[in-house]
């Protein structure tokens, strides 16, 4: 079932459990999702990067909104750091439910400025709008980027954002990082940022940044108010880990040959993570949920 963020997400916060948004970048990876998600009856967010949807092109959504419109748990096809208002109106024109915009680079004023015009026009489809701010670290390991010092989110700046902009959810930056880190590197997040912004604010919260970071940070976070946390490099490394090893040890060469055990290996990592966001088994309170009918849908 294809649902939008606001659908998605409301069930969370109500049932105090997250939902994970993992990037898919071709069939293998969709499989991975929807297939962990189905077998653990879990809600899941199909997240696309700007240049993930590139690489994929457009036509690669009509097989993902066939594949998870079909599906007895909800799904949501979110835009991952979209960048412009061009990028979105892509994504909105492949059937996402929901986009991100992401003005955390900008000025508080033009982030609100550029933000707002894209909640104004998704507003009229039905689209949820996720915006950010603070900014999200980068650890060199992810086509996401980042920035080299994290800027924290400002838990009176969080409310004034999201009273003058009306984004569904808000991405806050209390410490993780894209990509993942250093061996040398132990990431510590400031729950204490995050106990205030959710004292202030009554929307949904997401944190970026979500591999590998301490699991009793993440399971931390999401008692206290996160209700999606963003999955790409913990996975795909899983995927690609165990692809490095049988291509290095065999003379396979036939997809449907070397890809089914590197499936099965990222599938642990995205199942381990729904237990971690206390997803699991939580499909059955979308029963009175109605599929999302988007313009484009």
């Amino acid at each position: 079932m294809l649902v939008n963020m606001s659908q998605l997400l409301a069930v969370a916060k109500e049932n105090k459990f997250a939902v994970g948004a993992f990037n898919v970048a071709d069939s293998n990876f969709l499989r991975v999702v929807v297939e962990a998600a189905e077998e653990n009856n879990a809600p899941a967010i199909i997240a696309v990067h700007p240049t993930e949807l590139d690489f994929v092109k457009d036509e690669f959504f009509q097989y993902v909104l066939s594949r998870i419109k079909n599906s007895h748990v909800p799904f949501v096809l979110h835009m991952d750091h979209g960048d412009n208002l061009a990028s979105i109106m892509r994504a909105i024109h492949c059937g996402f439910s929901s986009v991100m915009i992401d003005g955390s680079l900008l000025s508080f004023e033009e982030n609100i400025q550029t933000t707002k015009e894209v909640v104004d026009v998704c507003r009229l489809l039905d689209v949820s709008v996720e915006g950010e701010l603070g900014t999200i670290g980068n650890t060199g390991t992810t086509i996401e980027g980042g920035v080299s010092k994290v800027i924290y989110t400002e838990p009176a700046d969080a409310r004034e954002f999201i009273e003058r902009t009306g984004v569904d959810t808000l991405a806050i930056a209390i410490g993780t990082a894209h990509g993942i880190y250093p061996k040398d590197i132990t990431p510590e997040l400031k729950i204490d940022v995050l106990e205030e912004i959710e004292r202030l604010v009554d929307i949904p919260l997401v944190l970026h940044g979500g591999s590998s970071n301490p699991d009793k940070e993440i399971a931390r976070a999401v008692a206290i108010g996160i209700q999606k946390v963003n999955i790409s490099s913990d996975y795909k490394n899983a995927f690609y880990k165990k692809c490095r090893e049988i291509l290095a040890t065999t003379e396979l060469w036939d997809p449907n040959a070397i890809y089914p055990e590197c499936i099965a290996e990222a599938k642990k990592v995205v199942t381990y993570k729904m237990d971690l966001f206390n997803s699991i088994g939580k499909a059955e309170l979308y029963a009175d949920v109605k599929p999302w009918r988007g313009q484009w849908a």
